[in-house]
C-alpha cells in the first residue's frame, strides 16, 4: 500500500491530521448510530470501519461491547494492521471476526477508506438466496454492477480468509458475504454508508418481492446499469440530509 495516497498525509501536519481524524471519527460514529435507527445492527456484532489519515495504516473500528447508538467518536478504538489497539477512548476489546474483515479490504484496497459489514435479516436472506441480488427494482439494478460475492467459510476468525476476501471484492464496491450478510466499501464514511443504504434497500425490496415477480427487460437493466456509476457520489446530497435526520433523532455522537 502506498501511504502517500492516503488523504494527502506525507503534506499534513500534526494539527491537520488531528483534524482530519477527528472529522473521521465524527463521520464513523454518525454511521454506526444511522445503522441502529434503520434497524440493521446486531446488538454488539458486526463491524464498521474507517482509515485514519495518516502514513501509519490505522482505522478505526467499535469497541466490542457497546451497541451501535451508543457509539461516539471519542470511543472508536484504533487499530493496526496485525489487530493491536493503538488507541482506545475506553472499552479497548476489538472483535477478532471484524478485525479479519475489515483489515483485508483496508490492506488490499487503497481506495476502501470506509468499510461497512452488517447482518441485517434481509441482507443475510438475500444473501442465502442461490441466484444472489435479482433485478426486480430500480435499488437493486442500480446496486448489480457494483456487487461482487464471497462464499461462506465460518466465523471470520481465520486470516488466511483476508486473501480470498480480497480476490472476491475485486475492485467492486458491494460484496455479498454469502449466508452471513452484507459488506460495502467507499472512499468515503459518507459514500460506503451510500452504498450500504442502496443494498440494504434492494435487499428489503427483494425479501418482500412475491412470486411470480415481472423482471424489466435486459435492456432496461443494462440502462441502469450504466446509470448507476455516479451512485457514490449520491452521498453529497445523502449524507448531510442524514446528518440533519440523525440530530434530531440521536444527538451527541460528535464526542
Amino acid at each position: 500500500m502506498n501511504a502517500s495516497n492516503i488523504t494527502g498525509s506525507n503534506e499534513m501536519g500534526t494539527d491537520d491530521l488531528k483534524k482530519a481524524e477527528w472529522k473521521v471519527r465524527t463521520e464513523l460514529a454518525a454511521a454506526y448510530r444511522l445503522v441502529a435507527l434503520f434497524g440493521w445492527d446486531d446488538l454488539v456484532f458486526t463491524h464498521l470501519s474507517a482509515r485514519v489519515p495518516g502514513p501509519e495504516h490505522h482505522f478505526l473500528i467499535n469497541p466490542y461491547g457497546l451497541l451501535f447508538h451508543e457509539i461516539t467518536a471519542s470511543s472508536l478504538v484504533k487499530v493496526d494492521q496485525e489487530g493491536q489497539v493503538v488507541q482506545a477512548g475506553g472499552l479497548e476489546r476489538v472483535n477478532p471476526a471484524g478485525f479479519t474483515i475489515h483489515s483485508a479490504v483496508h490492506m488490499g484496497r487503497d481506495d476502501a477508506h470506509a468499510v461497512m459489514h452488517v447482518h441485517a435479516a434481509d441482507a443475510v436472506a438475500v444473501s442465502a438466496h442461490k441466484e444472489g441480488l435479482l433485478p426486480l427494482s430500480q435499488t437493486g439494478m442500480l446496486c448489480l454492477d457494483h456487487l461482487a460475492y464471497h462464499d461462506y467459510e465460518g466465523v471470520a476468525l481465520n486470516l488466511d480468509e483476508r486473501e480470498r476476501l480480497i480476490r472476491d471484492i475485486g475492485d467492486k464496491n458491494m460484496l455479498m458475504l454469502r449466508n452471513h450478510g452484507i459488506l460495502t466499501a467507499g472512499s468515503s464514511v459518507p459514500e460506503c454508508f451510500t452504498y450500504l443504504y442502496f443494498l440494504m434497500k434492494a435487499c428489503e425490496i427483494q425479501v418482500k418481492t412475491p412470486t411470480p415477480y415481472c423482471l424489466p427487460s435486459q435492456e432496461a437493466i443494462e440502462t441502469t446499469r450504466e446509470q448507476s456509476q455516479s451512485l457514490g457520489k449520491a452521498s453529497a446530497l445523502t449524507w448531510p440530509a442524514l446528518t440533519r435526520l440523525l440530530d434530531s433523532k440521536n444527538p451527541g455522537y460528535a464526542v
